[in-house]
């Protein structure tokens, strides 16, 4: 991984991780689409994304990004680029990444990289979208863009992009990453996989009798590496599998109980991280202006 850049005209901005904490596939659009409902929970922690202002109004990724993805496919210059061209703006943009979030684990990584690049040349460029526009410009990267653009723990629908709010309380999260690069698309066109949930409402969440991911048995037949870490999560509390990823949690009310439940594992690529109570992106804007 690059060093972060450093130098007259870079700033810093969080980009932060989510989980899912359900996700049930209630059906599908005639597009083929799958139709979701899920909780998204965002996390203070994720990667950091650094911006600087160009004036010649090229888009330049600097750095590393994700293995293997080549600058004009990266999220972030498509992200950029898009705003260029959706606000009619002639000033470009220098992007790099520091990436903390695992690829293909489900915790939305690149979903929120490109979400922070509209929000933040939103502002540094001066175009001034409003936030429903930028999350329908989100929406054509990626389903999981318009909860970070929005930046508020919510109750999803659609493909994932009708949002309602919701109060989540403090909570704390053992995460762990398996190491297995989960290729979404495949995942959704796997003939095990439960696509008829019946449609629940926001009081079914908050009353306790949602939970689960349909993408999870699926996953845990599919991937020794993922059933192994279930079995080792099992040992401190109920594993659960985040998005259509990889990637697996178990939730504590408590830092403590956490701490204590994370000194119990062995052998895993696991670490601790607080539920955020909004967007720490939200939070870095404000200190800004």
């Amino acid at each position: 991984m690059s060093p972060p850049p450093v130098g007259e005209g870079w700033s810093a901005w969080p980009a932060p991780a989510k989980l899912n904490l359900f996700l049930h596939i209630t059906g599908r659009r005639p597009d083929g689409y799958h139709l979701l409902q899920s909780v998204f929970r965002l996390l203070d922690w994720g990667d950091t994304v650094y911006l600087r202002v160009r004036e010649d109004g090229a888009v330049r990724r600097v750095g590393d990004s994700v293995p293997g993805v080549a600058e004009a496919d990266d999220l972030l210059v498509r992200a950029a680029n898009l705003l260029k061209s959706e606000a009619n703006c002639a000033q470009g943009a220098d992007i790099a990444v520091e990436k903390r979030i695992p690829a293909g684990g489900g915790f939305g990584g690149g979903s929120s990289d490109a979400a922070t690049v509209l929000v933040v040349l939103d502002r540094l460029w001066g175009t001034g979208l409003p936030v429903h526009r930028l999350a329908e410009l989100g929406l054509r990267l990626g389903a999981d863009v318009p909860v970070f653009i929005r930046g508020q723990n919510a109750w999803a629908e659609g493909v994932g992009e009708l949002l309602t709010p919701v109060a989540l309380p403090p909570a704390w999260y053992v995460l762990a990453d398996p190491g297995v690069h989960v290729p979404t698309a495949a995942l959704f066109q796997a003939p095990d996989l439960t696509r008829n949930a019946p449609p629940a409402k926001i009081s079914d969440f908050v009353s306790g009798h949602l939970l689960g991911n349909a993408f999870e048995p699926v996953l845990r037949r599919r991937e020794p590496a993922i059933e192994a870490v279930f079995q080792a999560l099992a040992r401190i509390g109920t594993p659960r599998l985040t998005g259509s990823g990889s990637g697996c949690f178990v939730e504590f009310a408590q830092r403590a109980q956490a701490e204590a439940a994370l000194a119990e594992l062995s052998g895993l690529r696991a670490w601790l991280v607080p539920g955020a109570v909004r967007s720490p992106l939200q939070d870095a804007l404000e200190a800004e202006t």
